[in-house]
């Protein structure tokens, strides 16, 4: 991308502007070539999304990018007039995992999206935290002890684990009590409002032992699959994702049209995790049906033709099944 570099940890702990959505991007968790990369955060910094998150958060042996890359990959779409937050990986294994972390926390730029809580102490009161859906936060209690690990950074944001129905987030941090930063800042809830859900992660890569091939000799074959690598049923039917040492549902959470409930919940901002087709018409949607009041079935009408991948559920939201699916208005 050809823009100015400078980056700025002002005015990341901004919330979204009343009765407004905030949209956030989330990393992509797949493994894309290094253009594939490039062109998907030159066109993500022509939507709606106020905030991108960026970094691997999946496989420490995915190098397309480096963390010199991505920090001036963050200083670029901050000065587009972008959040950026940096994410950390979500399985940190060995001292080369610990020692990137190590330098994530010693960047001055960008607040940093905590992925593990074993990695919470190399993080705590050195940069601003956001705390990832991958920490174990399922009660209030956790998120007043986890919000006070950013002391005095002046970012409080949680993004709110993935199963969690709206009306057990709204207990945890509802809008008119909501938890706060011992700066005095309330924490702002992030809900995953579209991509499929990551189920688990494990030190053993699912994609390589498809192939048949070791972890340390995968040959890197999930850049084969940019959306993940899909896996049926005996019965044929949608089950799961492989997406390297990441498994995710087949299907993809869409709260496209829960914004009344998600209001009600104490929401205000909405993760977007990346797909490789037709993903900023996403962006746009949502932004159209959660801040201007299109209609959502309408435009989940048109994704289909536009390869954004299915089948969709909300589920988990409605504390139901989570494979579940109904569109509302």
């Amino acid at each position: 991308m050809n823009m100015p570099t400078s980056a700025s940890l002002a005015g990341t702990d901004a919330p979204a502007e009343p009765g407004r959505f905030g949209l956030t991007i989330g990393p992509v968790l797949y493994h894309w070539p290094r253009q594939a990369l490039m062109d998907f955060y030159a066109e993500a910094v022509e939507t709606p999304a106020d905030t991108i998150v960026i970094g691997e958060v999946v496989c420490a042996r995915r190098r397309e990018l480096r963390l010199p890359d991505w920090l001036a990959l963050g200083a670029d779409l901050a000065a587009a007039g972008k959040t950026v937050v940096l994410a950390a990986q979500a399985l940190i294994e060995t001292e080369a995992d610990l020692r990137l972390l190590e330098r994530q926390a010693e960047q001055t730029d960008f607040a940093v999206e905590a992925a593990d809580a074993s990695a919470l102490h190399l993080l705590a009161e050195r940069v601003p935290l956001v705390l990832g859906p991958h920490l174990n936060i399922y009660s209030r209690a956790a998120l007043v002890e986890h919000a006070a690990l950013g002391a005095g950074m002046g970012l409080g944001r949680w993004v709110a684990p993935v199963e969690l129905p709206l009306d057990d987030i709204a207990a945890i941090n509802p809008a008119a009590d909501p938890v706060c930063t011992p700066a005095g800042a309330p924490v702002q809830t992030e809900a995953w409002a579209f991509g499929r859900v990551p189920l688990a992660f494990s030190a053993r890569c699912f994609t390589a032992r498809h192939h048949h091939l070791p972890k340390d000799q995968c040959g890197f074959r999930c850049i084969e699959d940019p959306d993940g690598l899909a896996m049926d049923t005996s019965e044929a039917r949608a089950f799961l994702v492989l997406n390297g040492t990441q498994t995710q549902s087949a299907a993809v959470q869409c709260l496209l049209g829960e914004r009344e409930a998600l209001r009600a919940a104490g929401v205000s901002r909405l993760r977007l995790s990346p797909c490789a087709r037709g993903f900023a018409r996403v962006v746009e949607d949502f932004h159209a049906v959660a801040n201007q009041g299109a209609k959502a079935a309408e435009r989940l009408a048109s994704w289909a033709a536009l390869g954004v991948p299915g089948p969709f559920a909300n589920g988990y939201a409605r504390r139901r099944a989570g494979m579940e699916w109904s569109v509302t208005a």
